[in-house]
């Protein structure tokens, strides 16, 4: 099976990695953090302001790939500190419809240019 390389104006990669790729009716999206993709910094604020930024960008990939939000099957969320928790999962809940992707949220100690939140995700065509 071969990869395409799914690439979007409206997200930015930090390293040498493919926004998404699409492997048969998968598409495997890399974790984004909030970035800014307009000055290729990080989007100041709290883990809302960031996790807004995060789908914005996942998003982007998404509708570069000629997909919608509904064929998201599982997403990976990844914050530095476990009491944002609420606060992620208040921007989350706005992003997707019923019934919800799977998901798991995991602590972790540091993300890529001192981001709180990264996400990553997978949908099926």
């Amino acid at each position: 099976m071969s990869r395409q390389a799914i690439t979007a104006e409206g997200a930015a990669v930090v390293g040498p990695y493919s926004m998404g790729v699409r492997a048969g009716e998968f598409v495997y999206f890399s974790g984004q953090t909030p970035l800014d993709p307009a000055t290729g910094k990080l989007l100041e604020g709290g883990v809302a302001a960031q996790t807004e930024q995060c789908f914005k960008n996942l998003f982007a990939v998404l509708k570069a790939a000629d997909m919608t939000p509904d064929q998201v099957v599982k997403v990976n969320v990844f914050l530095t500190d476990m009491a944002d928790f609420a606060a992620m999962n208040e921007v989350y809940a706005k992003q997707f419809t019923k019934p919800f992707p799977a998901r798991t949220t995991i602590g972790v100690a540091s993300l890529p240019l001192g981001a709180r939140i990264e996400i990553e995700m997978i949908a099926r065509g």
